[in-house]
């Protein structure tokens, strides 16, 4: 059991950690260097031999090795982001960069997404390295950068370039996991994800013939491409149910005494009241134009138009995705991946899934643990170029009212104490027994 020095060190970790501005601006306008050494001189403080990684100076990341009990093990990795998405201290309560704690709360940016969970990994292995404590199997510990943009400075540097530091993990943990979900009833309910859709960022680009603004043209590039961008925005996309998200829908049928009609998704999800947020964002494919672009004088019809969308993909289904795009877009319109990264799908069946179950339960007896799809991407994606499986699993207990999604990006983003406390402890149950 975290050790009461545990509990206060997550809290002062994490709002030291938001006390680092690790804004990341996309571009490459960040440095998360001072984080990254502030995270390693408190895993070399518990005895361990942290190793800064860098692609491009000031984008660090660190990576540890703690040795496990049972050398037949695979090796678990266990790893957090250190940059951060901007925030405008102008739209906030509190500074976003304060780490303020008040009324028994930690605001800031990163309070949920996600130094909280970096805290937690760090006052884990410092808990085990007073109580002289191993896992049974050998945990790599990685914090890395460059998370909220493109990934190319931190994850994807990592398993390009150093694949052997993750050498024997099968399978990881990170964000986005266990963590309460009050569905209005009574109810309290911790979705582990065991699963994300791919990230599909797409440039369209229309092209045509340049012009005066008072002439007829008929090869209008803004036209063509606000025609293709509105029948993108309103297109309807399918039902496609992966096993997670079957597997989602099923125990969350069961929980509310219900038949696990697959077959009439959508009236299911009507029946399951709130709690269809968990996977309503996860049983279709997504595209929401974001970014237009085009023109520059009132008077004159550009011979280009440019626009951005955020297109999201279930596992299987990128095929379908690219082809229905090439329709979507039409003859007069190219598109093409801006960034493209896979969809990942996780066993809820298997031992791991099973010990995470088991050590939430443990600490929230009347919770009800469910396996869902994230409807976005982590760092699990780059790493699993390596072959690791990877789960969300960043557990708070978290009172009702409070509006965790929200936290994600969001003003006045902020963390309960106590929720941190009951991360630290899952986590320690998990990780030894993992």
């Amino acid at each position: 059991m975290a050790d009461q020095q545990a509990l206060d060190e997550v809290v002062r970790f994490t709002s030291d950690l938001i006390r680092i501005d690790t804004t990341n601006r996309g571009g490459g306008d960040c440095r998360e260097r001072p984080a990254a050494e502030y995270a390693a001189e408190r895993l070399a403080e518990a005895g361990l031999e942290p190793v800064l990684l860098e692609r491009t100076p000031g984008r660090t990341n660190v990576v540890a090795r703690i040795e496990g009990t049972d050398p037949s093990a695979d090796a678990l990795l266990v790893h957090g982001h250190l940059d951060v998405v901007p925030a405008q201290a102008a739209d906030w309560s509190v500074h976003p960069f304060s780490g303020e704690v008040r009324d028994g709360v930690v605001w800031g940016r990163g309070a949920v997404d996600m130094k909280n969970m970096d805290a937690m990994i760090l006052a884990v292995v410092r808990h085990w390295a007073r109580s002289g404590t191993r896992p049974r199997r050998d945990l790599v510990i990685a914090f890395t950068a460059d998370e909220e943009a493109s990934a190319e400075d931190g994850s994807g540097f990592l398993a390009d370039r150093h694949a052997d530091l993750f050498e024997g993990c099968t399978e990881g943990v990170s964000e986005s996991g266990a963590f309460t979900f009050h569905d209005g009833d009574g109810r309290q309910i911790y979705p582990i994800a065991a699963g994300e859709r791919g990230t599909g960022w797409l440039k369209l680009t229309a092209r045509g013939r340049a012009g005066h603004g008072s002439k007829v043209n008929r090869s209008n590039a803004v036209t063509r491409l606000a025609a293709a961008v509105t029948r993108i925005g309103a297109h309807e996309w399918p039902l496609r149910l992966t096993p997670t998200v079957r597997a989602a829908l099923t125990e969350l049928a069961a929980l509310y005494g219900l038949e696990a009609d697959l077959d009439d998704v959508d009236g299911l999800l009507k029946k399951l009241g709130p709690a269809a947020a968990l996977v309503e964002a996860t049983v279709r494919n997504s595209t929401n134009p974001t970014m237009l672009s085009a023109g520059y004088k009132i008077n004159v019809i550009p011979g280009e138009a440019v626009a951005h969308v955020d297109g999201r993909y279930l596992p299987g289904t990128e095929d379908e995705f690219r082809a229905t795009l090439d329709e979507l877009t039409g003859p007069d319109v190219d598109w093409e991946f801006h960034h493209r990264e896979v969809a990942l799908q996780a066993p809820v069946d298997s031992p791991t899934f099973a010990r995470m179950r088991a050590a939430v339960e443990e600490f929230a007896p009347g919770g009800h643990v469910v396996p869902y799809c994230m409807p976005g991407g982590t760092d699990a994606k780059q790493f699993s170029r390596l072959g690791i499986t990877g789960y969300g699993f960043t557990p708070l207990k978290l009172p009702e009212g409070y509006d965790y999604q929200a936290m994600f990006h969001g003003v006045d983003e902020r963390v309960p104490v106590e929720a941190l406390h009951f991360g630290v402890r899952v986590l320690d149950r998990f990780l030894r027994t993992a």
